[in-house]
């Protein structure tokens, strides 16, 4: 009986068709799931208008739809071990397109928040899924890459909500936003033809299918008809205090304060700056140019910072980013030429979703492979707190009619506690090992 280890497959096998199918899929399912991190803000202003809702009532069915997002996510990761990441995934994307396409339909706020907490949960399962599906797929020397293209789709997808929105709301009005957020239900039969399950999953469940992909993989590697395939046993879940031991204890709450943060700044910026700029006296138009600005930061502080940070280190180039992203989100108060502004946003951009994407692998180099998914599982959790907190308080600051400057602090401090808590990270020797 021939042997075969499942982690030796994707090793020596070259990219193919089935890599390229997975990494469209996934960069597709990122994008609505970008797409559907920026459309509330796109149209918190015309609801606040339409409807006569209190940006603060608002601000809660933003974060009511990140408690979804953070109870799909925790569903997703016990369902999928029983199920296959494939056919979990499929569930996600029926129950985020379904109830993204009701509240086209909504007439009330009610109906509107609870259709956006259930389709916050499909939304929730998807980035844990696919980027562990990818993960297994790419071979070593190409999954940073892989990832890093899938994860572009975040950023691509807010670009293309704010575009949307600038030119179909003021024909076909907010709800047209949402009939297009459920567009993945229509290539649906596609993706559940062509995407493949988890080679893990498949080599214990179905080994005639893992057959089958591995030669279409690597059509070079030979095997026998009598196979049995081989993977490695999942580790044991680490235990929390393993985070807080070996001299670990300040570098994980350190981690857990810049996630925290960093999602607090990603989700209320994406929420509220369209509101804050027309609070600001700029038009619907302007207003939402600005989130597509926001996006085009973050793809270009992505790919630069990661660049930057290979050659000289994550914790300057991070550190750089916050204080940049702090000192632009105050100056953005001030009314500067249009030109002037398009800057600042796209820099608090490459601040906030640009810096959250570089902390997972800047946080992954800090500890060993018996407690890297631990650590980086334990930091991101404490960040979805954050990222439930920023719509919130940003939807009560702008409710009290404070002083405008008082909304733009409100991102520029978390900013700045991210920079802080950069500084006072221990040094590596290496920052990527």
């Amino acid at each position: 009986m021939q042997m075969v280890s499942v982690e030796e497959v994707i090793e020596k096998s070259r990219v193919s068709r089935v890599h390229l199918t997975i990494l469209a899929w996934t960069m597709f399912l990122f994008l609505f799931d970008g797409y559907d991190l920026s459309v509330l803000g796109v149209v918190i202003p015309v609801l606040h208008e339409e409807w006569g809702i209190s940006v603060a009532t608002l601000g809660m069915v933003a974060s009511l739809t990140l408690v979804g997002s953070l109870i799909g996510a925790f569903l997703a990761g016990v369902l999928a071990d029983k199920l296959g990441r494939k056919k979990v995934l499929v569930y996600c994307v029926v129950l985020f397109s379904v109830f993204t396409l009701c509240n086209a339909l909504a007439t009330s706020i009610p109906f509107f928040a609870i259709c956006r907490f259930i389709a916050g949960i499909g939304l929730g399962g998807i980035p844990p899924l696919v980027v562990a599906l990818t993960a297994e797929y790419a071979p070593r020397k190409m999954r940073n890459r892989f990832v890093g293209m899938m994860f572009s789709g975040y950023s691509l997808g807010g670009i293309l909500v704010a575009l949307l929105g600038m030119y179909m709301m003021p024909h076909f009005g907010w709800q047209s936003l949402f009939i297009v957020g459920a567009l993945p239900l229509i290539v649906l039969p596609w993706m559940i033809k062509s995407l493949p399950e988890s080679l893990p999953f498949l080599a214990q469940s179905e080994p005639e299918k893992m057959r089958a992909i591995v030669q279409k993989m690597n059509p070079d590697f030979a095997l026998e008809e009598d196979v049995q395939w081989r993977t490695k046993q999942p580790q044991k879940k680490q235990p929390l205090r393993a985070l807080f031991m070996a001299g670990r204890a300040q570098i994980t709450l350190s981690f857990w304060v810049i996630c925290f943060m960093g999602l607090l700044l990603v989700y209320g910026l994406s929420t509220w700056l369209p509101q804050l700029m027309r609070a600001q006296g700029y038009g619907i138009t302007s207003s939402i140019s600005f989130l597509c600005a926001l996006n085009m930061g973050a793809i270009i502080g992505s790919v630069i910072g990661g660049l930057v940070a290979d050659r000289f280190g994550s914790r300057i180039v991070q550190t750089t980013l916050y204080s940049l992203g702090a000192v632009c989100l105050v100056l953005l108060m001030c009314h500067f030429s249009m030109p002037v502004l398009y800057v600042l946003v796209a820099i608090s951009g490459a601040a906030s979703i640009g810096a959250q994407n570089l902390n997972n692998a800047c946080n992954a180099s800090y500890y060993d492979a018996s407690c890297r998914g631990a650590a980086l599982g334990a930091a991101l959790s404490v960040g979805r707190l954050g990222a439930i907190v920023g719509p919130l308080i940003g939807g009560y600051l702008l409710a009290a009619n404070v002083a405008n400057y008082w909304n733009y602090l409100l991102f520029a401090i978390p900013a700045c506690i991210a920079a802080v808590m950069y500084l006072v990270l221990p040094k590596q020797t290496k920052d990527d090992e």
